[in-house]
């Protein structure tokens, strides 16, 4: 049996916790925010169509605005930024940019872009939108976990929360028809200590066949 060090990765995923309590006087640099999230999208995504948004919050008007918005939750509020992933049912119709820079940066050739494009436009504009939304939020789950690991391996604090009324912010950040709110991050530096979590064994939720 392989034995698994606590180091790097590792050390990482078990040390990360959902913190709720946060200095509301640290702060994270924007440009360091950007870093994190342009790591982040390294995440797989469907069709390479990388159906995810985001909206970054740090202004903390508006963050007490998102308090009320998101069951008062203190987190919201007193830490260093949230981080909103949406999700993108017309994500497809950027495929042309993405392939384009798929043959640019060298990982395929014209014939493969242009057989892939097609293929997309035959396939995405007729599914229906419920099938869109699930794609969007499968990839919103991969890149926001990748944000959270990262987060944890700069040394920052994060939880991540479905529990906002999502119609409301749709409406106080104006969004357009093909996004939707999917989750909320909340990143900043832990005041108190997060609660531990239990996991039921694996071996009652995994079938070997």
């Amino acid at each position: 049996m392989t034995t698994t060090t606590e180091s790097g990765l590792y050390k990482v995923m078990k040390e990360r916790k959902s913190v709720r309590i946060y200095d509301p006087n640290f702060k994270i640099p924007k440009e360091e925010i950007e870093e994190l999230l342009t790591m982040a999208t390294s995440a797989p995504s469907s069709s390479n169509l990388q159906a995810w948004n985001f909206i970054v919050i740090q202004d903390q008007d508006v963050k007490k605005e998102l308090r009320a918005i998101a069951n008062n939750q203190a987190q919201v509020e007193d830490s260093s930024a949230i981080i909103a992933v949406l999700g993108n049912i017309d994500a497809y119709k950027n495929v042309e940019k993405i392939y384009t820079q798929n043959v640019e940066e060298g990982y395929m050739d014209e014939a493969i872009k242009e057989r892939t494009i097609a293929n997309t436009y035959k396939v995405y504009p007729n599914a229906p939108v419920e099938a869109r939304m699930n794609i969007a939020a499968y990839d919103a789950g991969l890149v926001s976990m990748q944000l959270l690991l990262l987060a944890k391996e700069r040394g920052y604090d994060t939880i991540p929360m479905g529990g906002f009324d999502k119609a409301k912010f749709a409406e106080r950040f104006d969004l357009p028809e093909h996004l939707f709110p999917i989750v909320l991050i909340a990143i900043g530096k832990a005041a108190a200590p997060a609660f531990g979590t239990s996991r039921l064994p694996i071996e009652e939720v995994t079938r070997f066949i």
